[in-house]
């Protein structure tokens, strides 16, 4: 077998831009094949080592930037495009041996899917097909819809028909004893050490140097392997994953650490938090056996250190005769002069610039000196993260509800300023001794260790990608879908069970999210670690939050741009209060080539990560002007929860027309077909209810990732909250006879026809701007409603744009009487609508397995995997999972996901028709002439038998 480094003829994939060219090919256009879709090449070649592309990787970062302005400045106009989506699911192969209770993984994959896609090109006449490419384990197979779903209602009923479809057609290419469930991880892997797989293969290798799985797993398709080979020598470690056990009766890890009840750490009001990504300072103090988690009845996050999730806020204030505030800089010392510049007394959010002393750089990509050239004058003043400003088109993070309000107020209300700043400054050295305080309460556990990318790359999941009508509509889904990230995943949890162990989470993500994390110690914010290198991004030595796969640090939409530029400068400051390193060159590259302050941001902000496979033969011979290879490099190793994704370019006159797209990536994979089509149809329901009702998620990023760390959390759909807008619309008008007082439009829905009041929220509060900002009217610019013009900027006052813990039932089915619940909208979405009725019956049936689900009358994949092994008879309530228990599991899952088996606590009263291999292609109404006259009288003694046993039951019948 030649080696992953030997020369070979290869094909150069790049799963993004596959995945754009399947989903989104015409229905008319004919097949084509998979492998032929990624450049429109054929490439020969091998992915360089790390050392030699190493060389390289500036050279690709910089040509990375000038392909992607390239193709912004080419497609930025177009207009027009219809709805195209389509799903993607993984499949895991596994082997059954019967005799001794045992399951492996096949490695078969590859034969597989080779296999399935010469049946799928013999049978392109049919309406309905598959696609099928590799994915990461030699195990592993992804399938799509051979054409994508269009924007009518009847072809929400296309989508569990195809899952199914591949479902069938998966079986076809199985052997006896292999199956095929759609689970999101296998229970046993790593557990097994040489005999984990068939064929087996030897632990370790080269590649990974794991402890616990060896090189031979990884799908033999050399990108791969030197992904994984690139992340490990690009950290200088191998990857360390450290998941919390859960704590049964009978752990024998939690034997010598009394005081630690099982079940949880954080009460019946909490639940526990794995902070994935972040656990650097455990690990030096206690070992790989050991994690600190924290629990989320605080209404703050901490990090690993102890440190708040938040950017640091900042007071102006410019102490000189006259003057009224600052300009922002585009740049360090470059003025912006026609942008909404920040006032006395309001507060921003930013970061210091390590490379650049006495800057700040803000949210909305602008920067702001700390002091006057000369240092005499002070401008911008560090004070508490609680402190507010009351100018509504900069307003500080959070709202001032009562849960929430700041400990000092409006501070523009407050005549003395200087006694203002000095409270908020005093505020902040209280706060940093709560964090510390509160640091306090992290609680050490046993954690679940793990070494290589194939741990979390290994694992299947369902993501959904949309075709947008314009790239405002696709940054719009952006940030919307990014806010919902958490909550679908918390609700579609399904990973349990990791090499072998009972975990105390429920969800893949953060496991993913560490397997590939190829941060150095200073990156990660450690002392030590090698020295600068002039050749990685940021020299190895840029401070960087989060792994490469995590949730997004920044959102991109700011607004439709007008004619007369008065978008061009919008501000997003509130809700984009997390930090998010960004590469200053290439920020300021963007920026003078035309790109508007928070798509440079973004650009820039992927920018600080390094290409993780480069191609021998494609460095410096790709094209600038009409390729984009150095962009999906780059871009498509940068997993976050939801993805942008510009059109790739065409290569001739005959490609598909591919237009701007939205990746949701979060969701895990679901044991049935049902299940995975009813959260494939609510996600695209919800983007038209975002788009028709004009309605606003938008929380600050911070919250949205303490959504995250608290979707991982066991049982989180039922036991959970989870931080979300109070209000999608824009508040209403109404009078109490004293002052002008606002409501929620959804507040008649209540039956009684009168308007709830929000006292909390008054005239008082400067909410003039909603008449003007956030009317629901229509304006002239191609159809968008004012409403969406300015929704990043947080329009409104404090209430407007509010939010609360809400649990799943509530965010799901309505809070109140101004949150009506997503499963609401939805329905009044497909009366709006006009929806066929047989299309409307099926989404009633999904709509109404959702809100089960959401209310906890019916378990997540999770928790029915989690009851399934802690009720099996071989389990010994030690939180290890057994051969024998996770052979009884994965057939359970099999049957259930094929319909041989009832699973009740799964989907209630929910019938699964069964799935047969022989229904997986057409059969041909055939004419061939039969030569056989034998085979003929062979087929009429058949019919004469079951003639004659119909004609006995029927004289049974008579008598």
């Amino acid at each position: 077998m030649p080696s992953h480094w030997e020369k070979i003829i290869t094909i150069q994939y790049w799963r993004p831009l596959l995945l754009a060219h399947l989903l989104f090919l015409s229905p008319t256009n004919t097949v084509v094949s998979a492998f032929t879709l990624t450049m429109g090449l054929l490439k020969v070649g091998v992915p360089q080592p790390w050392e030699k592309s190493k060389k390289n990787l500036n050279y690709v970062r910089e040509a990375g930037v000038r392909q992607f302005i390239s193709t912004y400045n080419r497609v930025k106009d177009l207009k027009g495009d219809e709805l195209l989506w389509g799903d993607e699911i993984e499949y895991g192969i596994f082997v059954l041996d019967h005799q001794n209770k045992k399951i492996r993984l096949s490695l078969r994959a590859k034969e597989i899917m080779d296999n399935l896609n010469k049946n799928e090109a013999s049978h392109s006449y049919e309406s309905e097909g598959c696609n099928w490419v590799p994915e990461y384990g030699a195990w592993m197979v992804e399938a799509t819809p051979r054409r994508p779903y269009n924007g009518y209602s009847v072809d929400l009923l296309r989508v569990e028909r195809n899952m199914r479809l591949r479902r069938k057609r998966i079986l076809t290419e199985l052997n006896e004893n292999e199956i095929a469930p759609t689970v999101s991880a296998f229970p046993l892997l790593g557990a097994l050490g040489d005999d984990g797989s068939v064929p087996p293969v030897p632990v370790g290798g080269p590649v990974t140097e794991s402890e616990y799985i060896g090189d031979g797993i990884i799908n033999p398709h050399p990108r791969f392997a030197a992904l994984s080979a690139n992340i490990r020598q690009r950290r200088g470690e191998k990857v360390n994953i450290r998941v919390p056990l859960f704590h049964d009766v009978n752990t024998p890890e939690y034997a010598d650490l009394p005081g630690l009840p099982p079940s949880t750490c954080c009460g019946e009001e909490s639940i526990l938090l794995w902070r994935f990504g972040k656990g650097d300072l455990s690990r030096e103090k206690y070992g790989n056996g050991f994690v600190i988690v924290g629990c989320s009845s605080s209404s703050r996050e901490f990090n690993d250190f102890g440190d708040p999730v938040t950017l640091q806020k900042w007071l102006v204030n410019v102490e000189c005769e006259g003057c009224k505030g600052l300009f922002y800089r585009s740049a360090p010392g470059v003025i912006v002069p026609d942008a909404d510049w920040p006032r006395n007394g309001d507060v921003v959010v930013g970061s210091e610039i390590p490379d650049v002393p006495g800057w700040i750089r803000l949210q909305n990509g602008y920067y702001l000196p700390m002091n006057s050239d000369d240092g005499e004058v002070k401008f911008l003043h560090k004070v508490s993260s609680e402190t507010h400003a009351n100018n509504q088109q900069k307003k500080a993070l959070g709202s001032e509800t009562p849960m929430y309000k700041g400990s000092v107020g409006n501070i523009n209300d407050v005549p003395d300023l200087k006694k203002a700043l000095e409270t908020a400054v005093s505020s902040l050295s209280d706060e940093h001794k709560t964090f510390n305080d509160e640091a306090k309460m992290f609680n050490l556990r046993p954690a679940i260790h793990m070494d290589a990318m194939a741990f979390g790359m290994g694992c299947c999941c369902l993501q959904i990608t949309f075709q947008a009508t314009d790239v405002d509509e696709s940054r719009f889904l952006y940030d919307q879908l990014a806010v919902l990230a958490p909550i679908m995943m918390a609700l579609t949890a399904s990973t349990p069970v990791l090499k072998g162990r009972l975990a105390d989470t429920d969800c893949r993500w953060g496991i993913i999210s560490e397997c590939v994390d190829d941060r150095r110690p200073a990156e990660r914010g450690r002392k030590g670690g090698p020295d600068p290198d002039p050749e990685v991004a940021g020299k190895g030595y840029r401070r960087l939050y989060k792994s490469r796969y995590d949730s997004i640090s920044t959102y991109i939409y700011q607004g439709v741009s007008s004619d007369d530029g008065q978008m061009n400068n919008r501000i997003l400051n509130m809700y984009n209060d997390i930090p998010v390193p960004i590469d200053e060159d290439k920020y300021l590259e963007l920026r003078k080539a035309g790109i508007d302050p928070l798509l440079s941001q973004h650009i820039a902000h992927i920018f600080v990560r390094d290409p993780l496979v480069i191609f021998d033969g494609a460095v410096e011979e790709v094209d600038d002007d009409t390729q984009t290879e150095h962009f999906e490099s780059i871009q498509s190793t940068n997993w976050q929860s939801v993805r942008w994704k510009p059109p790739p370019p065409r290569t001739g006159p005959n490609d598909p027309h591919i237009g701007w797209r939205t990746e949701f990536r979060s969701m895990e994979i679901q044991l049935t077909d049902f299940e995975n089509a009813a959260f494939t149809t609510f996600i695209t329901l919800i983007t038209r209810v975002i788009l028709t009702f004009d309605l606003n998620l938008y929380i600050p990023l911070s919250r949205v990732d303490a959504n995250m760390q608290r979707a991982h959390g066991r049982n989180a759909a039922l036991n959970g909250k989870f931080f979300f807008r109070r209000h999608m619309a824009p508040l209403e008008k109404g009078d109490d006879g004293f002052d002008e007082q606002y409501a929620s439009m959804f507040s008649t829905v209540n039956g009684n026809g009168n308007k709830g009041t929000l006292p909390t929220v008054f005239s008082g509060d400067n909410l003039s701007a909603i008449e003007t900002n956030t009317g629901a009217s229509v304006s002239s610019w191609e159809g968008v409603s004012e409403k969406r013009r300015v929704a990043p900027n947080a329009s409104g006052g404090a209430e407007e744009n509010s939010y609360e813990e809400m649990t799943m039932a509530e965010i799901m089915t309505g809070k109140g009487d101004y949150f009506p619940g997503l499963i609401p909208l939805v329905y009044a979405y497909l009366d709006h609508i006009q929806c066929d009725s047989v299309t409307m019956d099926r989404m009633t049936n999904y709509l109404d397995f959702i809100e089960k689900r959401a209310t906890g009358q019916l378990q997540t994949p999770a928790t029915w995997v989690r009851n399934f092994i802690r009720n099996h008879e071989d389990y010994n309530f030690d939180s290890i999972v057994s051969d024998s228990i996770a052979y009884d599991l994965m057939i359970a899952c099999k049957e259930i996901g094929e319909g041989t088996r009832a699973a009740p606590e799964l989907l209630g009263d929910v019938v699964i028709k069964p799935i047969l291999a022989s229904d997986a292609y057409q059969t041909k109404l055939d004419s061939t002439r039969v030569v056989s006259n034998d085979h003929i009288r062979s087929l009429l003694q058949r019919y004469a038998a079951r003639k004659t046993k119909f004609d006995e039951s029927a004289v049974e019948f008579q008598i």
